[in-house]
């Protein structure tokens, strides 16, 4: 896999992301991750919809677990339109807990750690951790990527408002 030039922190201290960086413009990549089932779930299961990818490293923290929370909560607001998948290494069986006990029923929660598919398509995997980096990505309903962020700082949340907004002008 493939080491990209973005600068990012974790906890202040510089970390290496490995995959392909992902750019507004980019054809979104298919990719293929494992939902709280063992399911294969695919970015092409969504083909005709707007998607928000919800990028994080682990549900067991407050900033993941925040994020998760916020992106269900916005999702209410949202027409079928749009469909927020969030993804991180976390194992399915985790994702699973998380999401029934804390109501988590909007967002697709699916998981990277078995392939690395999205991480190495996308440019989230923090190399010395093989965790996935902070971000959003926003995918247009004909699979062009519209809004990228990789946040410098992985102990941040991301810009929910600007992802939620490229989402809603795409509808």
């Amino acid at each position: 896999m493939e080491k990209n030039n973005l600068k990012v922190t974790f906890k202040s201290g510089p970390v290496t992301l490995k995959g392909k960086e992902i750019k507004v413009g980019d054809k979104a990549p298919d990719f293929t991750a494992l939902g709280n089932s063992l399911n294969p779930v695919k970015l092409s299961d969504y083909k005709g919809k707007v998607v928000i990818v919800s990028v994080f490293p682990s549900l067991d923290t407050p900033v993941c677990a925040t994020q998760n929370r916020t992106f269900n909560k916005e999702a209410s607001n949202l027409t079928e339109d749009i469909v927020i998948i969030g993804i991180s290494n976390d194992l399915p069986f985790a994702q699973s807990r998380f999401c029934g006990a804390e109501g988590i029923d909007k967002v697709v929660t699916v998981s990277d750690y078995r392939d690395l598919n999205f991480s190495e398509n996308y440019g989230f995997l923090i190399d010395e951790l093989r965790l996935l980096a902070r971000g959003t990505v926003v995918i247009d309903k004909n699979g062009i990527v519209k809004h990228v962020e990789y946040v410098p700082e992985v102990t941040n949340e991301p810009n929910y408002e600007a992802a939620l907004k490229v989402a809603k002008s795409l509808v």
